[in-house]
């Protein structure tokens, strides 16, 4: 028996989501009919569809254009950090051990789940660096297989700049192998960014 339209596309838009399978949808989907606070749901995903923007310099997530730590002029520009992710933004932030800026990738390096190279901005990221404000890059991503795969596209991507490139490093070792940046604590944020090693860019791969 086949469930009513208006069902079936409740759960088919979960589906959309990373992560969420068949079965997983029709649970989130029965868990919103049988809550009460459905509608609550529905106008939070609205508002923040119709609010939220993405910063056209760093290309976080933000209710402004620019967002409020690139309107910061007390940041220091010389340094970028390269994250996957807003919240990894955030929990550098709460921890308080960066006062450079950012570029925010929204995603990392994960063709199995759909995430391509194209869907990562490197564009923009080249962009930035190209002004030749930005002194050293520095890799924020997770220290994960995915995490690593996308600090090696972004490096790559750096290196077509030549000589113009900027020095290039990756938070040091001290991560936990697996681990999610958000979940760390300052201390471990703090040394891994004091501890950060710098990344040889290889000759002869400047753009043409």
């Amino acid at each position: 028996m086949a469930y009513p339209t208006a069902v079936q596309s409740l759960i088919d838009a979960f589906r959309l989501f990373p992560g969420i399978g068949a079965v997983t949808a029709e649970r989130l989907a029965f868990h919103v009919l049988r809550d009460g606070r459905a509608r609550d749901l529905a106008r939070a995903i609205d508002r923040a569809v119709k609010e939220a923007r993405r910063c056209q310099v760093c290309g976080n997530v933000s209710e402004a254009d620019p967002c409020r730590l690139c309107s910061d002029e007390s940041r220091d520009r010389s340094l970028l950090a390269v994250v996957e992710e807003p919240r990894h933004v955030e929990a550098l932030e709460n921890a308080g051990v960066y006062r450079g800026s950012y570029h925010v990738l929204m995603g990392a390096l994960n063709p199995a789940d759909g995430t391509e190279a194209s869907h990562l901005g490197l564009e923009s990221l080249l962009g930035r660096l190209k002004s030749g404000i930005v002194e050293e890059v520095i890799l924020a991503t997770d220290p994960d297989a995915e995490g690593e795969a996308t600090a090696q596209l972004v490096l790559e991507a750096i290196e077509t700049l030549g000589d113009s490139a900027p020095r290039v490093s990756r938070l040091a070792r001290g991560l936990p192998a697996g681990g999610a940046i958000e979940y760390l604590h300052k201390g471990i944020l703090e040394d891994a960014l004091n501890g950060r090693r710098e990344l040889r860019l290889r000759p002869g791969r400047s753009g043409g």
